[in-house]
């Protein structure tokens, strides 16, 4: 009897020292890791003292956005829309409405807050445990949309009606505000047959598209 309680204190005392061991050496990585963090963060500092902020006085980049955001945003824009071949030529498709729409895009916020608790029949929440995550958020379609796509929706113009109407777009488009031909020349853009320019769309439909 004597022997197997020597035997289990021994199994207890080694025990014991291999997790003291353990913590110890956790505590040295997590003190080696703190002391990184406190060098790099000194040293960041120290970077920040002799470099400074960029001196920004005229926020040209954001007066762009904020202009293309506002161009973007007429509902009476007409467009040209192109594809480029292989041999580097623009093929004009039609006029458009706007700059097109990347097929990505999301309608609503694409992620959402999912508790646990009270998404789980909890009546109030207790404490958080780590139950918040953040999940991906359907649609209202009920579809899920991906996070990046080469795909764009273009609001194209019939050039018999004059009607806009959306298509689906998967090669690489190109759409500007003014006919690439007068700033290309004609020896770059290919028109359908029967067009001397990209103006000639549309000319004969029974409601002309606004320019």
């Amino acid at each position: 009897m004597k022997r197997k309680l020597r035997l289990l204190s021994a199994l207890t005392c080694f025990l014991l020292l291999f997790v003291i061991g353990c913590n110890t050496r956790d505590l040295e990585q997590n003190s080696s890791d703190r002391k990184q963090a406190e060098a790099t963060q000194k040293m960041l500092g120290e970077a920040e003292r002799q470099v400074g902020m960029p001196n920004i006085v005229n926020f040209q980049q954001r007066k762009m956005m904020k202009w293309i955001f506002e161009l973007a945003d007429r509902q009476d824009l007409i467009t040209y829309t192109y594809i480029k071949n292989m041999q580097g030529q623009f093929i004009f498709v039609g006029k458009s409405m706007g700059y097109g729409v990347p097929f990505s895009v999301q309608f609503t916020n694409p992620k959402r807050i999912w508790d646990l608790e009270r998404e789980g029949g909890a009546e109030r929440k207790l404490s958080d445990n780590g139950e918040i995550q953040v999940l991906p958020q359907a649609d209202p379609n009920g579809l899920f949309m991906p996070t990046s796509s080469s795909a764009t929706w273009v609001i194209m113009i019939d050039p018999e009606t004059g009607e806009p109407a959306p298509q689906y777009w998967e090669p690489e488009i190109v759409v500007t505000p003014k006919p690439l031909s007068k700033n290309l020349g004609t020896h770059l853009i290919i028109l359908p047959n029967g067009m001397r320019s990209e103006d000639d769309w549309g000319k004969n439909s029974k409601k002309p598209a606004k320019d």
